[in-house]
């Protein structure tokens, strides 16, 4: 039997080694995964859940969401898009459901049952599943096809037809040493979908403290987000800080993470807005204390902290507010200034910008243009999308298009 190779037990591997056996039954697939652990990533995603996929009825809705490979993703999309993925697990007896947001989870909220119907999918496709086996080398031979040479639990001698690569991303330029050897280029890795360290926070008394939506905008540059913003013991969280940490991995990692980001905390306003509203407020309400009765609909501890860093005393009452302490709590509230100083990974999503080309991948078949036979899927390409189920469904249509590509071709 003919073999084919696939690297990595995760996501974009799975997918690719159940498609490419269920598409031709008569080849030997073979998945490689390095550790004891299978899907790991997709374990641990979504807080536990399995953030499967977006909810998106086309291509074009789904690129929007991909700082880098929006543009080559469009026609993959088309092939196998978030639709596609739904079908693919309700055929397999998983429901998903779709949250307010767009994110679509399982309807247990377990990503076991992710996890348990992609390994069952694999048995029953006939995929070998070698764990703790680490491919030392990959010889591509002058008659086609490769030579793997295998350590670990099953060491050996493989020879393979056709390989898959879905290793995943990797934090350090080195760790991509292997795929310059094979003759590709690659993206440097720099983190993506991080969140913000401050330490000399003026919110850090308010941990857990959280605002529906948000404007985050580093000063300077033209990078900013709207969206759900938490504050954290260490900083800044929620989607809008990982959302524009995936769109501006690469400039913020030239500014080595130290930067300063402006939080509007009522986007919808503008200061002339602002001092309308005040001014209406005070006509009705003057007598009322400024610090403990919050506006706009922001969290009480929020309000009386970004009230007392204006100046405004406990008892000062509206009627009583001077212009100077009105002025700065109009630049709090549309510009709270936080010296970012670091970040830190979201939960433990490990999440890269950088990868394998995607020049010199063929986006239709996922093959390789430099090497005949190989083929890429996931993370390990220069592919990232932003918090959401974006990564995940990247990764099941790379993986797809490859098995596909490979059942054929062999």
């Amino acid at each position: 039997m003919m073999t084919v190779a696939v690297l990595g037990g995760g996501a974009a591997g799975f997918f690719g080694a159940i498609t490419c056996a269920e598409s031709n039954p008569h080849l030997r697939v073979v998945l490689l995964e390095k550790t004891g652990k299978l899907l790991s990533k997709v374990r641990i995603s979504g807080g536990g859940r399995c953030n499967v996929t977006h909810a998106a009825d086309t291509a074009a809705q789904l690129v929007q969401h991909y700082p880098r490979g929006a543009k080559q993703l469009k026609e993959p999309f088309k092939q196998f898009g978030a639709v596609d993925t739904v079908r693919w697990f309700e055929r397999r007896g998983v429901r998903l459901k779709t949250e307010p947001d767009g994110r679509m989870f399982p309807t247990t909220d377990s990503s076991e049952t992710i996890a348990q119907c992609l390994l069952q999918a694999a048995r029953v496709a006939g995929v070998e599943v070698l764990t703790q086996t680490t491919v030392e080398h990959i010889e591509p031979l002058a008659e086609g096809g490769f030579q793997l040479t295998l350590t670990g639990a099953h060491a050996q001698i493989l020879p393979a037809a056709r390989v898959l690569i879905a290793t995943g991303g990797a934090p350090k330029s080195e760790q991509y040493e292997w795929l310059r050897r094979l003759g590709h280029s690659v993206q440097e890795p720099v983190p993506s979908l991080f969140t913000f360290n401050v330490p000399e926070s003026p919110l850090r008394e308010l941990p857990g403290v959280s605002v529906p939506r948000a404007r985050v905008r580093v000063a300077g540059e033209k990078l900013e987000y709207e969206g759900p913003i938490l504050v954290t013991h260490w900083g800044v969280s929620g989607p809008a800080v990982l959302k524009l940490s995936a769109w501006g991995a690469r400039r913020l990692h030239e500014l080595q993470y130290q930067s300063t980001a402006l939080v509007s905390w009522i986007p919808d306003y503008t200061e002339d807005t602002l001092r309308q509203q005040f001014a209406a407020f005070r006509e009705q309400h003057g007598k009322k204390v400024v610090t403990t009765n919050p506006l706009f609909g922001l969290p009480q501890r929020l309000w009386r902290t970004l009230s007392e860093h204006a100046g405004i005393g406990p008892e000062t009452r509206w009627n009583e507010l001077p212009s100077k302490l009105q002025n700065r709590l109009i630049e709090n509230l549309l510009r709270t200034a936080l010296p970012v100083r670091g970040k830190t990974t979201y939960k433990d999503e490990f999440v890269t910008c950088g990868g394998v080309a995607l020049s010199e991948v063929n986006m239709q078949t996922m093959e390789s243009r430099r090497v005949p036979g190989l083929y890429f899927a996931g993370e390990v390409l220069d592919i990232d999308g932003i918090t959401g189920g974006f990564n995940f469904q990247a990764a099941w249509t790379t993986g797809y298009l490859a098995g596909q590509a490979m059942a054929k071709a062999a």
